[in-house]
């Protein structure tokens, strides 16, 4: 059965994928929410919340960037709705057990759980919905699936802020996990999928990206594409707290604050862009327009000293919305590659992105005893844009094009 004639936009795929996404923002941007409640209420001063912040945050990278490898290729190999209920299942969990953690050592290891559960997520659902929509509107769908899900940073701010005990959040996000296995059961598998599910060709094979020039390519450019959007989240916007302070902002940022306001415009970019991608007729066109409100939000994000409050949130917004480009960045990634590798794309291709803070914040280190800490992550910045609007110049456009193939 083709099961593309019967999907639409607000079909119920489409829509338990972006619940499914929402959940996985909940989850991945609380920490970056309640980071000083939290790190605080285990014992840390001002001074080891921002150092040990960086350390916590980069663990659940780690996570995510392996689990992104172990459920990208369970997608191809045994279907994506097996990765869509074991990857819920694992960070529902994990994040459950985060509400009970007494140290910095049990916290790093309960993120790096729920990072290895949330890796899954995101790809799954992309592959899911790309596979089940019809081509002419595949961009448009998936930016529904990112506009609702991304939203769940706007929730997690609310419930950080509804309750005094910051574990009741990490609670709350187990729970909506949970929750959330009951709406999977309506989801039928892709029949794309199914179609080549008992041919005897390779399945989720991650190695199949290194055996061939041209697919290596692809693979580097779809991940070097997506770099912006965690220098932005990561570093400048979870850090806001500390960049405020070094720019002498009149009043203290709050980072929560902040990450929430960016979320806001993230999600409402990225339901823009797919409608844009789609009047455009090119997603590269889309993505370009993008990278240059960004980089605006970037520059403005520099030239705040002795700024005030109102402008940093307003930035941070406008940065947000510049990098409202995830679903279409991932939805590319779906593009590239075949039936039998899309699934592994899909999945590594985002959390390699994610995966890069670590190195992102590692490069803003190594800079600071030369520059200043603002020049430092300014220096960072240029570094990222430079390298990822050579990897869109680079890579080949994939509007409209028929996933129906496979990688030989």
């Amino acid at each position: 059965m083709d099961n593309k004639k019967a999907i639409g936009l607000l079909s119920i795929p489409v829509l338990v994928a972006a619940l499914g996404y929402f959940v996985d923002i909940y989850d991945l941007l609380l920490f970056s929410i309640i980071r000083v409640k939290s790190l605080k209420g285990i014992g840390l001063t001002d001074a080891l919340c921002d150092s040990e912040g960086k350390y916590i945050i980069g663990i659940q990278m780690y996570g995510l960037l392996i689990g992104g490898i172990i459920w990208g290729v369970l997608g191809d190999k045994k279907g994506r709705l097996s990765v869509l209920f074991g990857s819920i299942i694992l960070y529902s969990l994990a994040n459950i057990a985060n509400g009970f953690v007494q140290t910095v050592g049990q916290y790093a290891v309960a993120r790096f759980i729920a990072g290895i559960g949330l890796a899954g997520e995101l790809g799954a659902g992309i592959t899911l919905v790309s596979e089940l929509i019809p081509k002419e509107i595949r961009g448009k769908a998936t930016s529904v699936v990112a506009g609702i899900g991304l939203s769940g940073a706007v929730v997690a701010y609310f419930v950080a802020h509804s309750f005094d005990n910051w574990r009741i959040c990490y609670y709350v996000g187990g729970g909506l996990g949970l929750c959330l296995l009951l709406l999977r059961i309506s989801v039928f598998e892709s029949g794309m999928y199914k179609s080549i599910q008992d041919k005897q060709v390779s399945k989720g094979n991650f190695f199949m990206f290194f055996t061939s020039g041209r697919r290596l390519k692809k693979y580097l450019l779809a991940i070097l594409i997506g770099l912006p959007t965690w220098y932005v989240i990561g570093i400048l916007i979870t850090f806001s707290k500390e960049f405020g302070e070094h720019f002498g902002i009149h009043g203290a940022v709050d980072s929560g604050k902040a990450v929430m306001l960016a979320y806001v415009a993230i999600s409402i970019g990225d339901l823009l862009i797919g409608f844009l991608s789609n009047e455009l007729r090119s997603r590269k066109k889309a993505l370009y327009i993008f990278y240059a409100i960004t980089v605006l939000g970037i520059i403005l994000f520099f030239c705040q000293t002795n700024g005030n409050l109102v402008t940093m949130y307003l930035v941070c917004m406008l940065m947000g919305f510049g990098t409202g480009f995830w679903a279409l960045f991932v939805t590319m990634a779906a593009e590239h590659f075949g039936t039998n590798l899309r699934a592994t794309a899909a999945t590594t291709v985002p959390n390699m992105v994610r995966g890069s803070l670590p190195l992102l914040i590692m490069l803003f280190k190594s800079l600071q005893p030369k520059f200043s800490y603002i020049d430092a992550a300014a220096i960072t910045g240029i570094i990222v844009m430079i390298i990822s609007i050579v990897a869109v110049v680079m890579t080949e456009e994939t509007f409209g094009k028929d996933l129906d193939f496979i990688e030989e």
